[in-house]
């Protein structure tokens, strides 16, 4: 039987069996950025085409080659988010955020779309983890957000990732740079693809960051930035240094990462893996401080980052990072007979109540297959009732994992469940000569007051 269509090409489904892995990378990230001061917020996936021509940039492969962009029903040109940036600054100032206390920390978890090739680590629909911090000068935020990306990927056990950083000035002393970059450039013009010839004038620091063999070769002799850097901008990124030394947070300074947006200035950075090829890039950010400006706000120095979440997977099932167990039933009810199934609701909805996972047969197969099904969603207990159990008010409980079974009442089930699990872990602390850890016995399925 042929399928009447597949997923599109470049986007990727999520399968039950996987779904844990994405859930726990998620849950990390936010619980980090909490830890750090930040909320989250959630934007629309559609947002006028002119956010992201205005903020991202019109010389940009993003905007140029890469966004999904159509006109609605109203005429009106919309594109799906490719980064999460300009909604979020959008958000900030539509809002009224930035009448509240500065700087506003604000995270997301979101979904992105770019028309690529797909490959290995680069998906046409990708997910990122993004943080913005908005109204923040100082180079201390600049450290503090490189520190956040950090403690993230420590948390998650990610090794051998290298911080690359860079300062690509601000618009004063990026000016005198645009002007020996054209120099450059112009003098191997012909050699340039069609893109980079039209960036030549419009924005010449596109041409660093173009994906060509040949400008990329050109682009290695360019001038450098960091030697067009103002007093200013000077100072701030060997402040931002310093304080990355004094938190024990190894860099290497790379005169080549501009970024691939419009938006940023001074401080530029990068986490990049080894272990996943070409698409080493994990996580990137920096500040920009014009931003805001130019999407119609006050002038609000700003930062933030991105961080593929697919690409950190990638990474962390590369390093063979651990990842928590998936989560499994409690316990699985096998029930024979329409007074048994009636039992087993009764007993399912106590159960969940206190907070367990509960699952029973909803096909009415024979005990036989409900015993296999059972051990196929891995359910930590089974207990079978039938006519006998349900006249006796009485069953037998069964632990999945030893074969150990336990008597146990059908009045008194849910207190019944909680005291043989609870002896079964106190067993399992003795066997492996471990002390006693009460809190988190009562973390699990039931809920305590």
């Amino acid at each position: 039987m042929a399928l009447i269509t597949k997923a599109i090409k470049g986007t990727k489904d999520v399968l039950p069996s996987e779904v844990y892995k994405n859930q726990y990378i998620e849950s990390t990230c936010l619980t980090v950025a909490e830890n750090f001061g930040y909320k989250e917020m959630r934007t629309p996936v559609l947002e006028h085409t002119e956010l992201f021509q205005r903020g991202v940039g019109d010389t940009t492969d993003v905007v140029q080659k890469e966004m999904y962009t159509f006109d609605d029903k109203g005429g009106r040109s919309i594109t799906l988010r490719p980064e999460g940036t300009a909604g979020a600054a959008r958000s900030f100032l539509e809002n009224g955020l930035s009448n509240e206390a500065l700087p506003q920390k604000i995270c997301y978890l979101t979904s992105c779309y770019r028309y690529e090739k797909p490959q290995a680590g680069r998906l046409r629909e990708f997910h990122q983890f993004g943080i913005e911090c908005f109204g923040a000068t100082s180079p201390l935020a600049d450290a503090e957000m490189i520190a956040l990306a950090k403690q993230i990927f420590d948390e998650l056990g990610v090794k051998d990732l290298h911080l690359e950083l860079n300062s690509i000035g601000c618009p004063t002393c990026r000016a005198e740079y645009h002007k020996a970059l054209k120099e450059y450039f112009a003098s191997r013009v012909n050699e340039l693809c069609d893109t980079c010839r039209d960036r030549l004038d419009r924005n010449p620091m596109r041409i660093l960051d173009c994906k060509s063999p040949v400008c990329s070769e050109i682009a290695k002799d360019a001038p450098v930035v960091l030697d067009y850097l103002c007093d200013e901008c000077k100072e701030h990124f060997e402040k931002t240094k310093s304080y990355l030394d004094a938190m024990n947070i190894e860099y290497i300074v790379n005169p080549q990462i501009v970024r691939g947006l419009d938006y940023y200035t001074k401080t530029v950075f990068e986490f990049v893996a080894d272990s996943i090829g070409a698409q080493g890039t994990v996580c990137g950010g920096g500040r920009y401080d014009g931003l805001i400006e130019e999407l119609g706000g006050q002038h609000t120095p700003s930062l933030g980052f991105g961080m593929g979440l697919e690409r950190l997977q990638l990474v962390m099932e590369a390093q063979g990072c651990e990842f928590p167990e998936p989560s499994r039933p409690d316990l699985f009810i096998v029930a024979m007979g329409d007074k048994a199934t009636l039992k087993a609701v009764e007993i399912a909805k106590d159960m969940r109540d206190e907070g367990y996972s509960v699952v029973y047969d909803l096909n009415g197969r024979s005990l036989r297959a409900q015993m296999k099904y059972a051990d196929k969603i891995s359910a930590k207990y089974n207990v079978v009732i039938g006519d006998n159990e349900v006249n006796t008010k009485s069953a037998v409980l069964k632990d999945m994992a030893t074969g150990e079974q336990s008597n146990i009442s059908l009045e008194t089930f849910v207190s019944g469940f909680y005291s043989i699990t609870l002896d079964s872990q106190l067993k399992d602390l003795e066997i492996n000569g471990e002390a006693f850890d009460f809190n988190s016995l009562f973390l699990g399925g039931q809920n305590n007051d």
